[in-house]
């Protein structure tokens, strides 16, 4: 089981944080314990290492008697790491990782740190078409990216419809709420005039 995914920049700030099982401390202290031991790594080193220090923070004995784990990745100033368990394989999570990038990548075209902190509700939607409950439910990035584009589709169709300011119309070229204003052919073309006089 994967429980929590994190990403934080190589200051230690965190940029998306999200546990699937349950917390005994802070999560601020959490996240400062996994920079300390992801950032004083060497580079040569492998992407996975064993967590036994974060049994305090986390739920992490079950009746198995499974360990945690942290798998990370590291691009370009952003610190991409999952906690998981032995249930997990770690070859695995870290294809998961580039499947999560590559998601972002698709949907913010070369994705940077300023999408993560702008745009974070999006980035926590295409990671619970990737993870939900802290299990693995999509790993075709093409599936994710078709999804995370209809969710965004439904929202620009719903704000249209919803909003009688809007300039567009509803759903599907039908009539949206407010049809009955007045179209702003008008005002356009008195403010046309008012140049030509």
């Amino acid at each position: 089981m994967i429980h929590a995914v994190l990403i934080f920049n190589t200051s230690g700030v965190p940029r998306l944080t999200k546990f699937y099982s349950s917390l005994h401390r802070s999560s601020q202290t959490l996240v400062h314990k996994i920079f300390s031991l992801v950032s004083t790594r060497a580079p040569g080193l492998c992407n996975f290492l064993d967590a036994p220090e974060l049994e305090t923070f986390l739920t992490a004995q079950d009746a198995d008697g499974e360990k945690l784990r942290v798998v990370y990745r590291n691009y370009a100033t952003l610190y991409f790491v999952f906690v998981v368990d032995n249930a997990e394989s770690e070859l695995g999570i870290l294809d998961l990782i580039q499947v999560f990038v590559e998601s972002l990548d698709r949907t913010f075209e070369n994705v940077c740190e300023l999408d993560l902190v702008f745009h974070f509700d999006e980035v926590h939607h295409i990671l619970s078409e990737v993870i939900q409950g802290g299990l693995v439910l999509e790993t075709n990035v093409e599936e994710i990216d078709h999804q995370v584009q209809r969710a965004a589709k439904a929202r620009k169709e719903s704000f249209a419809s919803a909003n009688p300011l809007s300039l567009g119309t509803g759903v599907a070229g039908g009539s949206s709420r407010g049809s009955g204003l007045p179209s702003l052919g008008w005002l356009t073309e008195k403010l046309a005039g008012v140049g030509t006089k």
